[in-house]
């Protein structure tokens, strides 16, 4: 592996911040499906890449999920270009003949323990999520991850089969930067990271 360079570092850690206003400008399908494109090669555990994405583009689309959000998240919701809702498929194992194929028995490791693929499947799509923001900050996009919202509502309106369960929503677009507020304090690393 190479280092990218301080700019690109910087783009992606530093720079950016969270969007809650957000500039009247479309996001193109070209740009979401080379979002995904880039993060859909972030590592998950035995490639089982459980995330699956809604990208809501359309206000009919977005107000469908507004009787989900928190009264504080919806504003911000319905201005955004793009929401994405982003889930976990609990039946991701079924999908590890092709996508762990060097593993024959990788299927049966999940069967039957439903556990141990809730946890596999929200841990892993909480991973890609992250992959996520971070493609669509290399892409110029500013991102809102929020969890102010009722899943039961979010599932039963979109992923009604059952399988299917929302984690986290994330807005995208390009924020209006005089919006910001001051960036908050973080963590000092000898406050909570420790050499053993």
């Amino acid at each position: 592996m190479t280092a990218i360079d301080q700019n690109a570092r910087e783009t992606l850690f530093i720079e950016a911040r969270t969007h809650n206003v957000w500039q009247d400008r479309s996001v193109s399908e070209e740009t979401l499906r080379e979002l995904y494109h880039l993060m859909h090669f972030g590592p998950t555990s035995m490639n089982c890449q459980p995330l699956r994405i809604l990208f809501l583009k359309t206000q009919e689309a977005k107000e469908r999920i507004r009787p989900a959000l928190m009264p504080g998240n919806q504003e911000k919701t319905m201005q955004s270009p793009v929401v994405a809702v982003l889930g976990y498929d609990t039946n991701f194992y079924e999908h590890l003949p092709r996508m762990f194929s060097h593993n024959k028995d990788a299927k049966s490791l999940f069967e039957g323990k439903t556990d141990f693929i809730n946890t596999t499947a929200f841990r892993n799509s909480s991973i890609q999520g992250g992959y996520l923001i971070l493609a669509a900050r290399s892409l110029g996009l500013d991102v809102g991850p929020m969890s102010g919202f009722n899943n039961a509502v979010v599932d039963e309106e979109f992923w009604p089969e059952g399988n299917v369960k929302s984690n986290f929503l994330c807005n995208l677009g390009y924020g209006d930067h005089s919006t910001l507020f001051p960036r908050q304090e973080r963590f000092e690393f000898d406050e909570v990271c420790e050499f053993l």
